[in-house]
Parts: C-alpha cells; sequence; structure tokens
C-alpha cells in the first residue's frame, strides 16, 4: 500500500530515549510496530484490519495497550514538549470529543473515575482540556466527562502551567480565583470577562487573536479519526492516543 505511514530514523532516535528497557526476550521492530499503531489511531482502524506490512495486529495491539497502561505515549508527548520550550505565551481551552456507542458504556468499577463519558445536548462525549504554548503546541492535557464545567479544567492544569508571561483563554475561564491563580505564579491573564460581570474586564484584545492557535491544535487533533470519535473504554488508552497524536503532528 502507498498511504502507508513510517517513522524515519531521525524520528526514531528522538522516540528511543523515552521506550521503556526490555526485559528478556528483544522487543520486535520498534520501527515497524510503531508505525503501524500510529497508521492504525489515524485511520481508526481495527487492529485485526492493520495492513500486514507492519507485522501481526497482535503484536500492534499489544504493544499498544502495555505502553498505554505504563504511560509510555504520555510520557513521549511531555518530554518532547519540555525539550524545545516556547512559553512566552501560552493558551487554555477544551474541546468535546465524540463518544462511540462502544465506549459509551457509563458502567464503572467502584473506586474508580469511571469512563469519562457524559451525557450532553449534542450526545455523549468526553472532554479534551489542553495548554498550548506560544505556537499552538500542546504541552498539556486533561480529559473529563462531556458535561464537565471548564473550571474543573483549569483547576487541575493550573498547578502545572510553565512559567510564562501571558495566559490567553476564553470567557469560560472568565473566574476571580482562576485570575488570582495566575497572578500569583506571575502569569497575566487576557481572558474577556462574562457579560454578567457588573464592572468590564480589560484585556488585550490584539494579543486575544492569537488564540485561534488553540483552536486549529483542536483541529488538526481532530483528523485522526481515532481522536474525534472516542472508540476505546478505557480513558488512559484513549488519553494514550490524543497523546501519541500530538506527538506525531507537533513535535516530531
Amino acid at each position: 500500500m502507498s498511504n502507508l505511514f513510517w517513522l524515519t530514523e531521525a524520528q526514531m532516535a528522538r522516540l528511543r530515549p523515552f521506550f521503556p528497557k526490555s526485559h528478556g526476550r528483544p522487543r520486535v521492530d520498534d520501527r515497524r510496530v510503531l508505525s503501524g499503531i500510529i497508521f492504525i489511531n489515524r485511520n481508526g482502524l481495527r487492529w485485526c484490519d492493520a495492513p500486514r506490512e507492519y507485522g501481526p495486529p497482535k503484536t500492534l495491539y499489544n504493544r499498544w495497550k502495555r505502553w498505554s497502561d505504563m504511560g509510555v505515549f504520555a510520557r513521549i508527548m511531555t518530554g518532547l514538549a519540555a525539550e524545545a520550550p516556547d512559553h512566552k505565551t501560552i493558551s487554555i481551552d477544551a474541546t468535546y470529543l465524540k463518544a462511540h456507542r462502544t465506549a459509551s458504556s457509563l458502567r464503572f468499577k467502584k473506586g474508580g473515575r469511571g469512563r469519562l463519558i457524559g451525557r450532553t445536548k449534542g450526545g455523549m462525549n468526553t472532554k479534551l482540556h489542553a495548554v498550548t504554548d506560544a505556537i499552538g503546541r500542546p504541552i498539556r492535557f486533561f480529559m473529563t466527562a462531556g458535561q464537565v464545567s471548564d473550571y474543573t479544567g483549569a483547576r487541575a492544569l493550573v498547578n502545572g502551567l510553565p512559567a510564562a508571561d501571558w495566559l490567553l483563554g476564553d470567557r469560560g475561564y472568565d473566574a476571580d480565583w482562576f485570575r488570582e491563580a495566575l497572578i500569583g505564579q506571575g502569569i497575566r491573564p487576557c481572558i474577556p470577562g462574562r457579560k454578567s460581570r457588573v464592572k468590564p474586564i480589560k484585556y488585550d484584545k490584539r494579543r486575544y487573536k492569537r488564540r485561534n492557535q488553540i483552536e486549529i491544535m483542536f483541529g488538526r487533533l481532530k483528523d485522526w479519526r481515532r481522536i474525534a470519535t472516542r472508540y476505546d473504554r478505557c480513558p488512559k488508552v484513549f488519553l494514550s492516543a490524543i497523546a501519541l497524536a500530538a506527538t506525531v503532528l507537533f513535535w516530531l
């Protein structure tokens, strides 16, 4: 097939420092297996439909599931993001990801967080919260059920924000506690005030226009069919798919 995806040797050289050590029998060809995993995620295929050039589907799935459970793909994204910081201006936003019927069962194990899928006006959804750098590359992700407020994502992400001069956000992040938390970290908020505020909030309108970078980032992520439609029941596996797509699209 002429449209198969293959990682280059230069890309593999950047990825290898984040791979877990192999114990016992040596791993099957990393480049072939990871290229197959990326192809499956980008096109939203079943594992059994993997082209034979990538090897046995069972090998691809086992590597994907094992490394997802270990958090390897998330570490790769955060590790590569830390190598090229551009944090003078950062942005925060959230987007909805449609859950397929195969993932949308709301049952969950006792004591767990569930599948992070909730019912909204648009159906069953997961909400992805993200922080991007000055040119729209993702540096932090947080996932919640679809009906959860943007404030919840902001609370989860605010303490892990990198040192920055400005943070751009839409009206959904206009809260006094959030503005105070940013200022306490030395970050100036560029967030329009809600219309219900008695006293209008001043903000830099020219700077605020740069927030379109995070919208573009979400659009590029959703070009990957496994992300635009959530098929995975396990939230950790689905977040690994998002981290893998972000790595390939923005950091390799």
